[in-house]
């Protein structure tokens, strides 16, 4: 009687994150829409992107309800095989590139985490250690760094239970690299920031920034219509490569579809968050991919790792995989916030 009682208030847990990721997606996918509306603009790439994180959600949720341990496993060497197969730097995939190594260590150290035989958390993190090394060796500086410090997150949360000042703290470097990316595209960061930051985009980069501002404060309310940025950007006009995107997300957002498709990037990043604080999953494995999620938002800002459906539906999927309901066998959240370093058996 006691454990019938208890299941409809795990659904009603759950029930939230879900209907909040629905309205955000739906108006994401709207608000798209209504900024095409009268112009020559291709908002497929926004519905496409939505689409993307949807499909991944619920395949994580699925899955990692399922076979928890497995699933993530696949997800890491699936990201693991997209990063090896396009060079970094080629046709533009770098943001891509980074990305996939970023969220591949997400996903090898979810499945550690979710791992009852210290033998095969061991192998994981073995694997969770490889993948920044393999992105080193592949050329990919930005994937090995990020994917050194998702680590490096993995480990160092190990012993926390609260996970509401972790999710805050991440919250906000997200929200720091928006802001000093659209601080360097006004050129109003101080010397000593912007000379080095400067130095390391690259002219090019922050004039495209630069133009994205422009087009923003020209049409705050419904930006210039989606996938329209190549045809408006002075600099990418001039540019001898193909430039549809001023390299960074949430400048992309403003100029396309004006401040409100902005807010709503931060909405689909503060429902991710939402929905891994609501997570029935132990304390480490929720910090450990949002992490991830961070390291990819803080990426997609200073790059164009949101382009390609690849990342998007990844991000998805690793969030889907850290909010998944516990198998039957799991002793659920609370037995797992009791112990971090490691799986608590089964109650027989």
């Amino acid at each position: 009687m006691a454990s019938s009682a208890a299941r409809p208030v795990v659904r009603e847990h759950n029930s939230a994150p879900d209907l909040v990721g629905a309205a955000v997606l739906g108006c994401c996918a709207a608000w798209a829409l209504i900024c095409a509306v009268g112009r020559t603009a291709r908002p497929e790439g926004v519905l496409l992107a939505v689409l993307a994180v949807a499909a991944g959600y619920a395949c994580g949720r699925i899955a990692g309800s399922l076979l928890p341990v497995a699933s993530a496993t696949a997800a890491a060497f699936a990201g693991l095989g997209l990063a090896c197969t396009v060079p970094d730097g080629v046709s533009g995939h770098g943001g891509a590139h980074a990305a996939q190594f970023t969220l591949a260590v997400g996903a090898a150290c979810g499945a550690a985490w979710a791992a009852r035989s210290a033998v095969l958390r061991l192998a994981l993190r073995l694997l969770a250690v490889a993948i920044p090394a393999m992105a080193l060796i592949a050329g990919s500086t930005v994937g090995g760094a990020a994917g050194a410090l998702v680590l490096l997150c993995s480990l160092t949360v190990a012993r926390t239970r609260r996970r509401l000042p972790g999710l805050a703290g991440l919250a906000l470097v997200a929200a720091v690299a928006v802001g000093g990316c659209w601080a360097m595209a006004e050129n109003a960061l101080p010397g000593a920031l912007s000379a080095p930051l400067h130095d390391r985009l690259g002219e090019h980069r922050v004039r495209l920034w630069h133009d994205a501002v422009q087009i923003a404060e020209h049409a705050p309310l419904r930006g210039a219509g989606p996938d329209r940025f190549g045809e408006l950007s002075p600099t990418a006009q001039r540019s001898a490569a193909v430039d549809d995107t001023p390299y960074s997300a949430p400048l992309q957002q403003a100029a396309g579809q004006g401040l409100p498709g902005l807010a709503l990037l931060a909405a689909a990043f503060g429902w991710l968050l939402y929905a891994l604080w609501r997570s029935p999953r132990r304390t480490p494995a929720v910090l450990t991919a949002a992490a991830a999620l961070t390291a990819l938002a803080v990426e997609s800002a200073l790059g164009n790792a949101l382009s390609f459906p690849e990342v998007t539906a990844g991000a998805g999927l690793i969030a889907g995989l850290a909010t998944a309901r516990l198998p039957e066998a799991d002793p659920g959240p609370l037995a797992g916030e009791a112990t971090a370093l490691g799986p608590v058996p089964a109650a027989h």
